[in-house]
């Protein structure tokens, strides 16, 4: 089992990890928009060639770099042996697969380093959009190499909210339509956006996983945001069961009101 991430070895692996988010990005970049080998996999999940290229060069950088570390990828089999890893490479090599496939710039790379539940480094690279986000635990989250935080306050401006409609439709406070931000096809690129203050909030609806996940949280909570389930228990990652409920991502003060509101109105 690998030791504790000391400031050293969490140093090393930042560097690692956004060298390597940056070379896969690339590598994304320059498939999209090509005719690319596509098919289903599941009930309806969009998989391509480059999804698997952009995984094939995150596992060959990572873990040749970290061979003690735990690997789970939305694109390689599951392997349980992460179970007893403290440290774990969580990774999502195109999250955004429809709007990539489309055409569309919002989809991303998104790759997180997870000790024990809980991320300690993440990195979302969307190229298309030419957005960098960085976070490390304790040391705050960047965009582009400059600090960025959550907006403060707790009123909601449903504009600025952004997730599925018949849920946040859950939070006005009377009847009559709402006008919610357009969809954002990219759930890492969705909830990352509460962090540099783009959005005020963000839903994930549910049937989630760790991959879409990990990064984004991180990037939210070292942006003076938070992230959790609705409840406001906090998401663990690396657990046999990789897939989660409906989430709400907020600044801290907002997201206190939001959790309140549907620990007094559950869902079910």
């Amino acid at each position: 089992m690998a030791a504790a991430l000391d400031d050293t070895i969490l140093t090393r692996d930042a560097a690692l990890l956004k060298d390597t988010v940056r070379e896969a990005g690339a590598l994304a970049q320059s498939m999209f928009r090509t005719e690319l080998r596509k098919w289903t996999k599941g009930a309806s999940s969009p998989v391509s060639e480059a999804d698997i290229a952009v995984n094939d060069l995150l596992e060959a950088r990572l873990r040749a770099a970290t061979p003690d570390y735990g690997w789970l990828s939305e694109e390689s089999a599951d392997d349980a042996a992460r179970l007893s890893r403290r440290l774990t490479w969580i990774v999502d090599p195109i999250d955004g697969t429809r709007n990539y496939l489309g055409g569309h710039d919002e989809w991303c790379v998104s790759v997180a380093l997870v000790e024990d539940a809980s991320p300690v480094l993440a990195a979302v690279f969307a190229p298309a959009t030419d957005e960098f986000f960085f976070a490390t635990r304790g040391q705050g989250t960047t965009l582009n190499d400059k600090p960025v935080r959550a907006t403060r306050g707790s009123e909601l401006d449903f504009a600025r909210v952004a997730g599925p409609k018949p849920l946040v439709e859950r939070l006005k406070p009377s009847l009559g339509e709402i006008k919610l931000h357009r969809r954002i096809g990219s759930l890492a690129l969705r909830l990352c956006r509460v962090a540099h203050g783009a959005l005020d909030a963000a839903f994930a609806g549910g049937n989630s996983h760790d991959w879409d996940l990990a990064a984004a949280d991180l990037i939210v909570q070292e942006a003076d945001g938070r992230m959790s389930h609705l409840s406001g228990e906090p998401i663990l990652y690396n657990r046999r069961e990789v897939a989660h409920g409906v989430l709400v991502a907020a600044g801290r003060d907002r997201h206190a009101g939001i959790v309140a509101h549907f620990r007094n109105r559950p869902l079910a």
